[in-house]
């Protein structure tokens, strides 16, 4: 799948700080941009959040009423109003507790809508950047991009969001309603806090540094654990499962550390809120009782501030905590918008681009080139003519520049200098649709999915539909391969295990043809895959290429000679260079790079 062609907004994007150079607020303000589902309903959300916080103080304020007017009241106990204020009391919770769920609700479905399309658009991402940019980075860790870097944010989002709307506004509330009871103990509530205000945002810097390395590590477990379990078989084979084992401890071991590192630091800071709270409330304390004594505060108002500042230091240690969540958060957050940010290299021009008509393919290359990033040009000014209907095999040694040449064409790069064209159209002005239409790749091994052998090769299906099965049947019999689909215990229903493991590599390539056969390209890349499999298996392919090749233009990345022999058309590629090009026999008769490279595989033949 290659990348769409980028917009003004991605364009825009593209001048952006770098996501791993952003602070906490400029990562916020990004993610928002990218997922901004985040925000629906917001206005109505802080007003259900802020009614749920002056339900939290009704309890402070019937304390001191209730004391005041109700216990200690000029004429006496006055049963009836402490009811009355008590009743009033549970009536406002009862409404608090319903905006407290409601802000709830709301929060969890505007996050969800944030998080599918942050998911979505990381996830579709990752499939536009080129196959050399994904090679780039091992797979492992891109998938923890887009599973659990995500997920952290949904943690947070979903949690420490709704926690720290409530607490800010709950410490406002307080806030207030102090400074209404006693200015000086208010003072002196914040004072006691100022310490702990001028730390923080420096202790904050180290738990998101630390945090950015749980996700690095965290990534690269993925990656180390699900390449040894993709490559199982192949640890056993060669005997290496001891030392796998020792690079896959390793990895978790960092893992580990690195998340133990940045605990220590969350637990010092989540420490410094309790002992200031603690503190607090013992200033208060003799504060409260020595302005009591002065006749400065009525009993009920000492009581009434207790609970107040009980209100205002559990959100404050609730916020340190939550703000150590929103670091590993932010963390995972940037992880995403790198993978966002990564340029799509290979860009789809879309409705923009040429359209390209079904109908016979002609292949033109005009001086290409192509170096792979910090390397040597593997290509060098390869200028070639295919035509239309044309079966080329392109021979040559191992690391020549072959199959570079076939990525070419399935633009899953583009060249570096050059253009290669289809019917005389730069394929980097080829609508994708289009190309991927036209041009049907069949790897030398072919990737099949978890499931039946059908649902494998339905893929090929530009638009399944209710006739799907049939179709299936349909290229499996124009290929020649039903006498072998029907030798299976559950024919067209076998199950292939995942990446085909429960089959053979000759039958997974046969899967893979047939696959292709319900493409129905125009152009067809074929990297030969005979040299790995039985004699009958080798037969059944052989037959198969015959058919599927029939009336089209076809590539092929020829590793036996014997493929060359009946193609229309040899090229040679020698250290990156397109040396000869001609039929078999006069390629042979020309005495060179083709002939030398014929003569020595029919010696090794016999």
């Amino acid at each position: 799948m290659s990348g769409t062609a980028p917009g003004p907004q991605a364009r825009t994007d593209a001048r952006m700080a770098p996501a791993s150079t952003l602070g906490v607020l400029a990562t916020l303000r990004r993610g928002v941009q990218v997922s901004p589902e985040l925000l629906h309903g917001l206005v109505g959300t802080l007003g259900l959040a802020l009614l749920a916080a002056l339900a939290r103080v009704l309890v402070p304020a019937t304390v001191q009423q209730t004391v005041d007017t109700g216990i200690l009241g000029a004429a006496g106990p006055d049963v009836g109003r402490v009811a009355l204020l008590v009743g009033l009391a549970a009536a406002g919770l009862l409404v608090g507790a319903a905006c407290s769920a409601a802000v709830n609700v709301r929060l969890f479905r505007s996050s969800e809508s944030g998080l599918l399309t942050l998911r979505t658009r990381a996830f579709r991402h990752v499939h536009d950047l080129s196959v050399l940019t994904q090679g780039s980075e091992r797979r492992g860790s891109l998938v923890s991009r887009v599973t659990s870097d995500v997920d952290t944010i949904s943690m947070f989002v979903q949690w420490g969001g709704i926690m720290l709307l409530v607490s800010l506004l709950q410490i406002l509330v307080a806030t207030v309603l102090m400074a209404v009871y006693s200015w000086q103990l208010t003072l002196l509530v914040w004072l006691c806090f100022v310490p702990l205000l001028v730390l923080l945002p420096r202790m904050q810097k180290g738990v998101n540094a630390r945090y950015g390395r749980v996700r690095e590590r965290y990534g690269a477990m993925l990656g180390a654990v699900s390449e040894a379990v993709v490559g199982a078989e192949t640890i056993r084979a060669y005997g290496v499962a001891a030392r796998t084992q020792r690079r896959i401890d390793a990895a978790v071991r960092g893992t580990r550390d690195a998340m133990v590192r940045a605990q220590n630091l969350v637990a010092v800071v989540f420490s410094s809120g309790v002992l200031t709270a603690n503190l607090v409330l013992a200033a208060v304390v003799v504060a409260g009782t020595w302005l009591g004594v002065l006749g400065e505060l009525t009993v009920g108002r000492v009581l009434a501030f207790l609970f107040l500042v009980q209100l205002f230091t559990g959100p404050v240690q609730m916020a340190t905590e939550i703000l150590n969540e929103l670091q590993n958060a932010v963390a995972g957050w940037r992880r995403v918008l790198g993978v966002l940010e990564t340029p799509v290299d290979v860009a789809d021009p879309g409705e923009e681009g040429r359209p390209s008509p079904r109908g016979p393919a002609a292949l033109t290359f005009e001086g290409v080139g192509y170096a792979y990033p910090d390397g040597p040009p593997v290509l060098r000014d390869v200028t070639l003519d295919v035509p239309a209907g044309t079966g080329v095999a392109v021979v040559g040694a191992t690391g020549s520049g072959k199959t570079t040449l076939a990525k070419l064409v399935a633009r899953f790069m583009d060249p570096t200098t050059g253009t290669v064209r289809l019917d005389g159209v730069d394929l980097r002005d080829v609508r994708g649709a289009d190309l991927r239409r036209r041009v049907v790749l069949v790897p030398q091994e072919g990737f099949l999915f978890d499931g039946t052998i059908a649902e494998n090769v339905a893929y090929g299906l530009r638009t399944p539909g209710p006739d799907a099965a049939e179709r299936v049947r349909e290229a499996v019999v124009e290929l020649g391969l039903d006498a072998w689909v029907d030798e299976l215990p559950y024919g067209l229903d076998t199950p292939v295990g995942q990446r085909g493991e429960l089959l053979s590599a000759g039958e997974r390539q046969l899967v893979a043809l047939a696959r292709a056969r319900l493409a129905d390209g125009d152009l067809l890349l074929l990297d030969e895959a005979t040299s790995a499999v039985d004699p009958v298996a080798e037969v059944r392919i052989a037959r198969a290429l015959r058919e599927l090749a029939r009336g089209r233009t076809t590539l092929t990345i020829a590793h036996r000679l014997s493929t060359a022999e009946a193609a229309d058309l040899v090229v040679v590629v020698h250290a990156g260079e397109v040396v000869e090009v001609g039929d078999h026999a006069t390629l042979v008769d020309a005495g060179g790079h083709y002939a030398a490279m014929h003569a020595a595989w029919v010696a090794q033949t016999r």
